[in-house]
């Protein structure tokens, strides 16, 4: 009778104690724990920014860890939420967070076979273990995502949850958040996905890499399949549409993360960002709209290299000529000079405005970016030479000068005391010969050394420094060395200052962001700031002589058939750079080559040899995909034609004709 008694109470205890001790095991892991949901509460993930170019195409994406685009509930197609639920956790809108049904299921299914073959998640422990747990298989794992479920159930509604799951889940392809998987595989906004689209998404994160349309696309129909099976079952998707989805094959798209079609252009646009202290340049979110055009961008980036390209065939023809040269100085026992300069350090840069507001259309700041991510068109600083020159005869000009003004073109020597110690600069010009007198315009045409030395005579140094300062430039020498160039710039600071050509008088300051938004929100919108410079006739006369420079003087390598240009080639000492920077009606572009580590380029390649070819390439596809620009510049008001020697001169009101121009003081005390 004890015996029985005492079984029958150790089985009652020991009911009781299997009754309880889920109950105490939860009790003691609730306790234990900080059960800390705030980060799924205040729900605030890293986001990809995207930039766009001018015509809203995208130009990359740009994000740090996780590639993910957010979206709203509101946002999300009810189909979506209905597929989701289907497959995932049919009772989502009746449980508290875990479906006690589900799990005794899966319970006894382990019993059975001894291991887990069904699990029993909810798809709010499905955020849980995303967000807050790790992967690990063990039984206090899903106790905690037990209470963290039930938890987070009486802190958020479920379409919070929802909206938080289908934007924190992974889908394959490294693609976080169902809108950045629509973009990504469909190239589609999740309005315009079709229903086997959506199932294929709602598929995926059961086994991401498995269900990867990209990867194994048969298998993913058939995941795809399966969910829209368990639709048809529910009731949720009729016959007609059930049978046209499961016969669907949508396109998949195979991109990289990034799509990154301008590396430049992102990497410049991080450096904006950089100095306007935005910080979250790369998990904001940011919509970054920018006045990039990529149909020229790509021009820019193939015009570059085709200008190398051509540099190095040419070095090549040099050398061997070179070799041949040395062989025979040897045999007649003469020494023959070799030029030494090393192609391997031979890079260039390029950047095109729109002349009137000063947006950048294209940059490139190296000829391989995979090669050099340094970007010389904003970073580099170097001497534009005789591409600086036209800023001079622009001063002389504003100052009564005209095309047909005669200037000295003869060697002089210059003494100077430097250190302590007297020196002498003899310049002279690249074709060394001079011509005694020389027009105005036929110096610049021809890029006259002398007479440019001569012309600052004319017009005083003092004159000149002073008159300079409209433009803006920087670090300009306070000696004659300014005739030749000698301060240093980018590519881009020389485009902007042009644009004091070819924006008719007006400087305009360069801008390569249009807008900016964050959740729909402007939060930069580009300012136009710009100073006039000169008139429009007097711009105009500039125009004038800067188009004869291509048409038959030192740019003649820039010419295109079809479109009036206008430019300045530039030469620094001993090859060190070469640029060409012109512009069209319309469109304004400036390219430099050099070697990255300022020695000089071959001896033969001089500014209109290697940077022309280059500007000449790129308005080749600028008349080839805008056949509509404009091509000829415009004659303002109170521009008079005469012809003087029997060719065609340009005058104003301010530029008259040769008898009528001012006389400046000779007096005028010059400094190097």
């Amino acid at each position: 009778m004890v015996n029985k008694t005492y079984i029958k109470r150790t089985f009652l205890t020991l009911l009781i104690l299997g009754f309880l001790s889920p109950f105490m095991l939860i009790g003691f892991y609730l306790f234990k724990y900080d059960y800390d949901i705030s980060s799924l509460v205040d729900y605030k993930p890293s986001v990809t920014t995207r930039i766009y170019d001018k015509n809203g195409e995208q130009i990359a994406n740009v994000f740090s860890g996780k590639h993910r685009f957010y979206a709203s509930f509101e946002e999300i197609p009810p189909r979506v939420i209905e597929a989701l639920v289907a497959i995932e956790d049919t009772t989502f809108f009746e449980h508290p967070g875990i479906n006690i049904d589900a799990i005794f299921r899966a319970a006894i299914k382990v019993l059975r076979a001894g291991k887990a073959v069904e699990g029993a998640s909810t798809i709010t422990q499905q955020l849980v273990k995303n967000v807050l747990l790790t992967r690990e298989k063990k039984l206090s794992r899903k106790i905690k995502e037990a209470i963290y479920a039930i938890k987070l159930e009486h802190a958020l509604t479920k379409t919070q949850i929802l909206e938080r799951y289908l934007n924190e889940i992974y889908y394959g392809h490294g693609y976080y958040g169902i809108k950045t998987a629509a973009d990504g595989y469909f190239h589609k906004r999740l309005e315009d996905l079709t229903l086997k689209e959506m199932a294929i998404l709602v598929g995926l994160p059961k086994a991401p890499s498995t269900y990867a349309p990209t990867k194994n696309y048969e298998i993913s129909m058939g995941r795809a399949n399966r969910v829209i099976s368990r639709m048809h079952t529910l009731g949720w998707v009729e016959d007609s549409e059930y049978q046209t989805a499961l016969l669907e094959s949508p396109e998949v798209f195979n991109d990289t993360l990034t799509k990154n079609r301008a590396p430049f252009i992102v990497d410049e646009v991080a450096r904006v960002f950089r100095q306007k202290g935005i910080e979250n340049f790369k998990t904001g979110g940011y919509k970054v709209y920018t006045t990039i055009d990529l149909r020229l961008q790509k021009a820019a980036r193939e015009s570059l290299k085709y200008a190398y390209d051509l540099s190095l065939e040419r070095i090549v023809g040099y050398k061997e000529k070179e070799a041949i040269a040395v062989a025979k100085a040897e045999a007649a026992g003469k020494e023959f000079e070799v030029d030494d300069s090393n192609t391997s350090l031979l890079n260039g840069a390029l950047v095109s405005l729109d002349s009137a507001t000063g947006d950048i259309l294209a940059m490139v700041g190296s000829v391989d970016y995979k090669v050099s991510s340094y970007n010389r068109a904003t970073q580099g600083r170097r001497q534009p030479g005789s591409a600086f020159k036209p800023f001079i005869y622009q001063v002389a000009i504003d100052l009564g000068f005209s095309g047909a003004t005669e200037l000295v073109d003869i060697a002089k020597t210059y003494e100077y005391e430097k250190d302590g110690e007297e020196m002498k600069w003899r310049p002279r010009n690249y074709s060394k010969n001079y011509k005694g007198l020389i027009t105005l315009r036929e110096a610049l045409v021809h890029s006259s050394n002398l007479a440019t030395i001569n012309l600052v005579g004319d017009i005083g140094l003092g004159v000149l420094l002073k008159e300079f300062k409209k433009f803006g430039i920087k670090n300009i020498p306070n000696d004659l060395s300014i005739s030749l160039g000698t301060m240093s710039m980018s590519p881009l600071q020389l485009a902007k200052y042009y644009t004091s050509f070819s924006n008719s008088g007006i400087q305009v300051e360069t801008n390569l962001i249009t807008t900016i938004e964050k959740n729909s929100n402007i939060i930069y919108e580009k300012e136009e700031i710009t100073k006039e410079i000169t008139t429009p006739t007097q711009a105009y006369i500039m125009t004038t002589i800067l188009r004869d420079v291509v048409n038959r003087g030192t740019g003649i390598r820039a010419r295109v058939r079809g479109i009036e240009l206008a430019g300045k080639t530039g030469t620094t000492n001993n090859n060190v750079d070469g640029w060409f920077a012109g512009y069209s009606p319309s469109m304004e572009t400036v390219v430099w080559f050099g070697n990255d580590n300022n020695t000089p380029m071959h001896k033969k390649e001089t500014g209109g040899r290697i940077a022309g070819p280059a500007f000449s390439h790129y308005f080749k596809n600028v008349l080839r995909l805008y056949p509509q620009i404009k091509r000829e510049f415009d004659v303002p008001d109170g521009i008079v034609e005469v012809k003087v020697n029997g060719k065609k001169e340009y005058f104003s009101d301010v530029s008259k004709p040769p008898r009528s121009e001012v006389v400046t003081d000779p007096q005028e005390e010059l400094l190097f």
